[in-house]
């Protein structure tokens, strides 16, 4: 064996080694179906190419099983994911000869993520070209050509219309986000150019922004318009096309969103809750005559409740569902009522665009 393979082969091992934990923990996480790669287990230190190749397989094998929404949401979770391992996450995804539409959107996030982590926190949108993020990635991607091909152009339409939208419910029904995922469906190939790498890279990290900036004004409206209906004598609420009860209690949905601004930033793939943000600022404009009558469900909404983030805003809510029914509603602080969620440069890069199935068709693609 001549030095050069000996070297590859460490370099595999390493590498190797390195992603093993991350990927059986996200296996535990979620549940999947997983054997043990023995000499990863035992840590071998110098191991022949039998035992290398048996771990690249182990890990390709791994590699079809996770899913992208999968990935997002644990690597917001796990304390096993640094910037290295996203380093060596996104060289392993590069590094594979055949790459399908699933290991396209991987390398996608991963580039966004890592990007949104070395970013300086005060990142003003005009500092972020292609320069700034070409030079960003260059421990992933090497020293990039800055010569765009005008098929990306695309992008900066889809990001300018974007950001003219008013609300989440205009982004995310607007087909401003099946925009983006066609461009990058018909780059094809073409997608994996150093160059459309960091596109698309910028691309995703503003998009980010502009969802968080969205969430956080319609977290906004809902908390002005509950405290406008507190002030009116209103103590419940008609939520069902949020998928709450005919009779919510305003205190706590005030507590719910308050919640979701803590979820909405550990979770990725928010389909769900985002749709409940979404149907609950129109059914809060609905009952101050501002909106819309909801179209009649096909079946009763009522058991569905959105999940909390963690066991202490799970209390606190049904600590104030419990303290807020119409018969001994109690005084709210001014402080709490008035609070709103005030937006920080600095936690943009917490958000992703994307849609699930339930959204739109293409599902599994960001």
């Amino acid at each position: 064996m001549n030095p050069s393979s000996v070297q590859d082969l460490a370099a595999k091992w390493i590498a190797a080694r390195r992603l093993y934990p991350m990927y059986f923990e996200l296996a535990r996480e979620f549940v999947i179906d997983v054997k043990p790669c023995p000499d990863l287990e035992a840590g071998v230190e110098a191991p022949g190419r039998e035992a290398v190749e048996h771990a690249e397989s182990w890990l390709d094998e791994m590699d079809e099983k996770i899913q992208v929404h999968q990935l997002r949401q644990f690597l917001q979770t796990s304390s096993l994911i640094d910037q290295e391992g996203l380093v060596f996450l996104m060289k392993h995804y590069l590094a594979k000869a055949t790459k399908t539409d699933t290991v396209r959107d991987k390398i996608d996030f991963l580039l966004v993520q890592y990007f949104s982590q070395v970013a300086p926190s005060q990142l003003n949108e005009e500092e972020v070209d292609l320069g700034f993020v070409a030079n960003s990635l260059e421990p992933i991607l090497g020293p990039v050509e800055l010569k765009t091909p005008v098929w990306l152009n695309s992008l900066d339409r889809v990001r300018e219309a974007a950001r003219k939208c008013k609300s989440l419910d205009e982004l995310l029904h607007g087909g401003i986000l099946a925009q983006g995922r066609k461009a990058k469906t018909q780059a094809g190939d073409l997608f994996f150019l150093p160059i459309a790498l960091v596109a698309f890279t910028r691309f995703g990290y503003l998009m980010r922004r502009v969802f968080f900036r969205l969430m956080h004004a319609d977290l906004n409206v809902i908390l002005d318009g509950l405290n406008e209906l507190e002030d009116k004598g209103v103590q419940t609420l008609d939520c069902r096309r949020a998928q709450f009860s005919a009779d919510e209690p305003i205190s706590r949905l005030r507590m719910i969103c308050q919640s979701w601004k803590v979820m909405f930033q550990a979770e990725y793939s928010s389909g769900q809750p985002l749709r409940m943000l979404v149907d609950l600022r129109a059914s809060v404009e609905y009952a101050l005559g501002r909106g819309v009558a909801a179209a009649p469900a096909a079946k009763p909404a009522a058991a569905a409740k959105p999940a909390m983030p963690n066991p202490a805003a799970k209390a606190a809510a049904a600590g104030s569902s419990a303290a807020s029914s119409p018969k001994a509603a109690t005084p709210k602080p001014v402080a709490a009522a008035k609070a709103k969620f005030a937006l920080a440069a600095g936690d943009a890069p917490e958000f992703e665009v994307s849609g699930d199935a339930s959204w739109d068709a293409d599902a599994g693609k960001k």
